[in-house]
């Protein structure tokens, strides 16, 4: 069994990279459970987020997380921003070795598969990166502050995209397998949510813009337990 630790990085009062009216916190957590939900269709693999929700994890928290759990890789999730454009990992100097031949893995399928700059594979101390006891990798996933980054980042395609993309390369990694003959009983509904946000102006625009491209959107409002 394999088991992968995603990690949606920000929530609660942390935002993270704010532009062009994104969050980076909202689109990770989009990319993260989408990431969670294609990788529940392969055999042999077990999937565990930090947060599945808008609210607040410590750094150090997400990493013993994953280290009680014994989990076989630790992926945390980003978009970037700051006058930039594209596509960068990261794993932790001191552990190089033993994570560099699965980052690279991961940084080739996700630079190749979404056609984007590649800004390198580079190594920072990130408490993430450091404290994890499993091989782990950071990925910044273009700018929000980009206005054409930015638009690819609204789109919801995009996001499964960049969710599909990290999934194939723990696919190639892990020499993962769909599972065969997956039949869904008739009356079982499958509900995709594509964001959540502390503004309300936000979630109207989100839902605006999926309905112009022909889906139909439902917007709820929930307070934090």
């Amino acid at each position: 069994m394999v088991k992968i630790f995603i990690d949606p990085g920000h929530g609660g009062d942390d935002a993270g990279a704010e532009g062009n009216g994104l969050v980076e916190k909202d689109l990770v957590l989009t990319i993260s459970l989408e990431m969670q939900s294609i990788l529940n269709r392969y055999q042999g693999v077990e999937v565990q987020l930090s947060r599945e929700d808008d609210r607040a994890v410590g750094l150090s928290e997400r990493a013993q997380m994953a280290n009680d759990w014994e989990a076989d890789y630790f992926i945390s999730v980003h978009v970037n921003a700051g006058g930039g454009s594209g596509f960068e990992s990261y794993v932790h100097p001191n552990r190089f070795e033993e994570t560099e031949d699965k980052r690279e893995t991961m940084h080739r399928v996700i630079v190749n598969t979404l056609d984007v700059t590649d800004r390198g594979e580079k190594e920072a101390d990130f408490a993430v990166l450091r404290e994890t006891e499993m091989s782990a990798i950071l990925t910044e996933n273009l700018f929000v502050d980009n206005d054409e980054e930015a638009e690819k980042l609204s789109n919801p395609s995009f996001l499964t995209e960049i969710a599909q993309a990290h999934v194939d390369g723990l696919v190639d990694i892990f020499d993962l397998e769909e599972v065969e003959g997956n039949d869904q009983e008739d009356d079982v509904l499958y509900i995709v949510q594509v964001g959540a946000f502390e503004n309300e102006e936000n979630a109207k625009r989100l839902a605006e813009e999926l309905e112009a491209q022909g889906y139909e959107t439902h917007i709820r409002r929930e307070t934090r337990s």
